[in-house]
Formats: structure tokens, C-alpha cells, sequence
């Protein structure tokens, strides 16, 4: 049997089955808001501060005043996984621009919605970390900087639908997608990092990349097992000839790419500076100083 969850909407808790919002919401209309992704993993919410930051940033870039403080937000967060008395747990914080008509203007939302969801999250077989996953470059293109770029983790997703539907019909794990002048960006809802000669290389987020928290983790563990991790643009034959390929990301974690486009990567298992990697994540992400406590 399912385990009954409470869902958080605007200050309020609702069993998961009796959690709605208005059809009238400009999130479900238009897209028209911001999230993230959290992890709590034993008790600990892993890097809660710098999700929390990150949310208010991408909201001042699309001008909406989430009501809540930070400390407010965080607090959120907490007490809805007491309510749920849930100590590992994907979280989805979700900002929408609020209830408003059927046009676009945003003046016509008077107040934003707060969501908070705390479930589980399962985004590749249990076999992936361990043999690594399948990837394809797909034609859909990166939305650029100067167009809902994901630098901003809005609720316009459609950009990372069009690309997981190209891996579906072809028979993939996941997508990658380029950006506007042919560098690889990052997968669908993943940063991308390849490797190559020792050296550990990921794109910057001008090809539209977003700048992830499990990124910006994976760089700095990196540096802390001796290795070099730089930022650079990647092309096609960069990521065909890497030694090494991995996605990171906050539902993903860090996940070795075995192929891309039918072309083996290195050896075609995971190789060893991902694995390396892989195991000091596992550590960090249970590391109480990291995160912030539940109880």
C-alpha cells in the first residue's frame, strides 16, 4: 500500500489524492513559474541552503515575489518532511506565478503559489550506476541564454520533453542536447562532464546549461582527489572520443555515460575517475555538515 503523503500548498497541507490547484494557475497555463529538486538522505537535507539560494534567483530573473523569506522557505521544506516523517526523500519546490485569467499578463496574478512535494524519485533502472546508460545528441537544440534559457530552472520544461521523446522512439536512456552553435549543452535534466587524459571537462553555461548544485559538488570533489576540472566547450567528437562520460544531477546523481549516438565511450564501462567520483558523492551527500537536519 502507498504510504498516504501531505502535499504543502500556500501554508496548507492536503492528502496527496485531494492536492489540486487552479486551472486557472499560470504554471499549468503557461509554464509560468520556478522549482527545484531537492535530496534528503538519511535525515539530512543534502546542500538545502544553495537550492533554497538558487531559487530565489532564478525567481528574480522571471520578476516573482515569492512571499516567504528564505529562513521561511527552509522551514517549509523541514516541516513538510516531519509531517511525512520521511527521512529519505526527493523534494519538489515549486513557485508558480499564481491564479491570474487566460491572458499572458503576469500583473493579472495577484498572489504566487507555494508547492511542496516530498516523494520518491527513480529516473533509470538500478543496474545504471553500476554498467552505465545509453545517450543520444538529438536535434532538439538547447534554448539559448537569451531565450528561456535553462539557467533558470523555470517550469517551462518542453525544451527537455522534445529531447526525452527523441530518446524514447530511438531506443535510448537519455538525451543530450547542443547548443545553438553545436557545443554539447548538457542532457535533458542533467549536466553533462566528460573526460579526457586526466582531466575532468564539463561546458559553461553560456551553451544554456544550468548551473547545477550536484555540478558544482561533483567539481569540487573533483579538485579534492587530486584531479583538474575545468570548464570548456565540448564538441560531438570531444564527447565521441572522451575516455570517460557522466551526467550529474540532483535526481540523477552521478550516472556514467557507457555510449553515445552507437559510439562506445573509452573502454564501455564506467571508468575509473567516475567511479572514484561516484563513491565520494555516495559519502558527501550522508556527510551532516553538508546538509541541513530534519529534526
Amino acid at each position: 500500500m502507498e504510504k498516504d503523503l501531505f502535499i504543502y500548498i500556500n501554508g496548507e497541507y492536503h492528502p496527496k489524492p485531494q492536492a489540486k490547484v487552479s486551472v486557472y494557475d499560470h504554471g499549468l497555463l503557461y509554464g509560468d513559474g520556478v522549482f527545484e529538486g531537492i535530496r534528503a538522505y538519511d535525515g539530512v537535507v543534502f546542500k538545502l541552503k544553495q537550492h533554497i539560494d538558487r531559487l530565489y534567483r532564478s525567481a528574480r530573473v522571471i520578476m516573482l515575489d515569492i512571499l516567504l523569506t528564505k529562513a521561511e522557505m527552509i522551514n517549509a521544506v523541514l516541516e513538510t518532511l516531519r509531517k511525512n516523517n520521511l527521512h529519505n526523500a526527493y523534494i519538489r519546490l515549486i513557485v508558480t506565478r499564481g491564479v491570474g485569467d487566460l491572458g499572458l499578463d503576469p500583473r493579472k496574478c495577484p498572489k504566487p503559489t507555494m508547492i511542496i512535494i516530498t516523494d520518491v524519485i527513480k529516473l533509470h533502472s538500478s543496474e545504471a550506476k553500476e554498467k552505465g546508460i545509453r545517450a543520444i545528441i538529438v536535434w532538439v537544440k538547447r534554448d539559448p541564454v537569451d531565450a528561456t534559457s535553462h539557467e533558470v530552472k523555470s517550469l517551462n520544461y518542453m525544451n527537455s520533453i522534445m529531447g526525452k521523446i527523441e530518446a524514447n522512439i530511438t531506443g535510448f536512456d537519455e538525451a543530450i542536447c547542443l547548443d545553438k552553435n553545436g557545443h554539447i549543452s548538457e542532457g535533458i535534466a542533467e549536466n553533462l562532464f566528460i573526460v579526457q587524459k586526466g582531466v575532468i571537462i564539463t561546458p559553461p553555461t553560456s551553451t544554456g546549461a544550468l548551473v547545477g548544485i550536484t555540478r558544482d559538488v561533483a567539481m569540487k570533489l573533483a579538485g579534492k582527489l587530486g584531479y583538474t576540472a575545468v570548464e570548456r566547450n565540448i564538441t560531438p567528437t570531444d564527447l565521441f572520443t572522451a575516455d570517460e562520460a557522466f551526467f550529474t544531477g540532483t535526481a540523477a546523481e552521478i550516472v556514467p555515460i557507457v555510449e553515445v549516438n552507437k559510439r562506445i565511450i573509452g573502454n564501455g564501462n564506467p571508468g575509473s575517475i567516475t567511479r572514484k567520483l561516484m563513491q565520494e558523492f555516495e559519502k558527501t551527500v550522508r556527510d551532516p555538515t553538508e546538509g541541513t537536519p530534519i529534526y
